[in-house]
């Protein structure tokens, strides 16, 4: 008999041309104001958000993509992990994730923070010699 070849789970991760930490911190004002679900904590460093959704402890991960070039622009991926730290596909995470990817685009923008570019240095003036 033939065996019929396995339909790919969806596991809801996704990707947006976008820095790293815009959307972290996109995705934390989304969850604190999101219905079902309990914050719980955060680790930006590790780009990391603990909560519970649907009664499920659940771990949102955003991670910087590294590209070719610096002209390619930057990617992020949003992930959801178990409390092991290992992928996390089941309805609950997937469901969330599907409303991420939804509302970060829209939302980004009230987040993003503002670029400060230096000033450039202004030119010492010589002091003259006096005698």
């Amino acid at each position: 008999e033939p065996v019929e070849p396995e339909v790919p789970v969806d596991t809801g991760e996704f990707t947006l041309a976008d820095n790293v930490n815009d959307i972290w911190n996109t995705v934390g004002q989304i969850l604190v104001r999101l219905d079902g679900v309990e914050y719980e904590s955060r680790a930006q460093m590790m780009g990391i958000y603990a909560l519970r959704y649907r009664g499920e402890r659940l771990l949102i991960r955003t991670q910087a993509i590294a590209i070719g070039s610096p002209t390619e622009g930057v990617l992020t991926r949003v992930l959801a992990l178990g409390p092991d730290g290992k992928p996390n596909h089941s309805r609950a995470a997937v469901e969330l994730l599907e409303v991420l990817e939804q509302r970060i685009p829209v939302e980004i923008g009230k987040y993003r923070t503002p670029v400060k570019l230096k000033k450039p240095a202004k030119p010492k003036k010589k002091k003259r010699k006096s005698g």
